[in-house]
C-alpha cells in the first residue's frame, strides 16, 4: 500500500495551532505536506467545516489527526472522502450521540478533574495558576506559563457539539495514550481507543504530549500513513 503523504493537525481546546510545530517539523523533514488547522474551538460544526476545508484544498489522502477535543472533531469530520486514517493523540473519540461534555460529566472516582473555570459569556478558560499541573507538567515552566497566558476561549456549543455518526466507525484509526495526562485520564483514553478499534501506543506525557514528545507522536502518525 502507498504511504499517505498529507497530514492534517487539528488541535484541541484551550489551545490554538501553534502548538504541534515540533511535530510539524518533523513530518514535514521526512517529506510529508502538514496542514495545521486552526480550527476556532466556537462550535464543533465550526470546527468540522475548517477542517472540511483543509482536506479540500489537499492532492489526495491524508492522516486526520486530533488532539483532546480535537478527537471529537476529526470523528465528526473524518468521513470526508480524503480521510486516509484518524489518529488520536490522547484525544476524545465519542461514539454517536456523545459530545467531550457528555463524556466528562461523570468523572471516574479519584481521577484528576481539570481545573476548568465556570463559563463567561458562554466560553471556557483553565484556571491559570493550575494550568501548568493539569494541562503541561512535562514542558518548561515558561512555555507552560505562556500556554495558559495565552488560551483560546474554548465555546460551550464546541464542548456540547454531538456527533452524528463516527467516522473511527468506517476508517481505519491509531490512538496515542499519554501515560501522565491529568486533563483525560488514561484508563478513559484506552476505554476509548478499544471501542474505536484503533491500534494503540502509549508513552509518557502529559495533555500536551504532542509538544513535549513530539517524535514519539510523529511515529504514530507515520505508523497511521503507512497503513492507511
Amino acid at each position: 500500500m502507498t504511504t499517505v503523504k498529507n497530514v492534517v493537525l487539528v488541535h484541541g481546546g484551550f489551545v490554538d495551532g501553534s502548538g504541534w510545530q515540533p511535530v510539524h517539523r518533523l513530518l514535514t523533514g521526512e517529506g510529508y505536506r502538514v496542514v495545521v488547522v486552526q480550527n476556532p474551538t466556537l462550535s464543533l460544526e465550526g470546527d468540522v467545516a475548517a477542517t472540511h476545508r483543509a482536506l479540500d484544498a489537499l492532492d489526495g489522502p491524508a492522516v486526520l489527526v486530533g488532539h483532546s477535543y480535537g478527537g471529537a472533531v476529526i470523528t465528526e469530520a473524518g468521513r470526508h472522502e480524503k480521510v486516509a486514517a484518524l489518529a488520536y493523540i490522547a484525544a476524545f473519540a465519542p461514539d454517536k450521540g456523545e459530545s467531550v461534555g457528555s463524556l466528562v460529566a461523570d468523572p471516574a472516582p479519584g481521577a484528576p478533574v481539570p481545573p476548568i473555570l465556570p463559563p463567561q459569556d458562554g466560553f471556557l478558560f483553565l484556571d491559570r495558576e493550575k494550568f501548568a499541573a493539569s494541562f503541561a507538567g512535562d514542558i518548561p515552566a515558561a512555555d507552560a506559563a505562556f500556554l495558559a497566558d495565552a488560551q483560546v476561549p474554548w465555546g460551550l456549543d464546541a464542548l456540547n457539539g454531538a456527533i452524528t455518526e463516527p467516522s473511527w466507525g468506517t476508517k481505519p484509526s491509531w490512538y496515542l495514550v499519554a501515560a501522565d495526562d491529568r486533563m483525560i485520564p488514561p484508563p478513559v483514553q484506552r476505554i476509548m481507543a478499544e471501542r474505536a478499534g484503533a491500534t494503540v501506543t502509549e508513552t509518557p506525557g502529559s495533555h500536551a504530549v504532542y509538544v513535549s514528545h513530539p517524535e514519539a507522536v510523529a511515529e504514530l502518525i507515520k505508523q497511521a500513513a503507512a497503513q492507511g
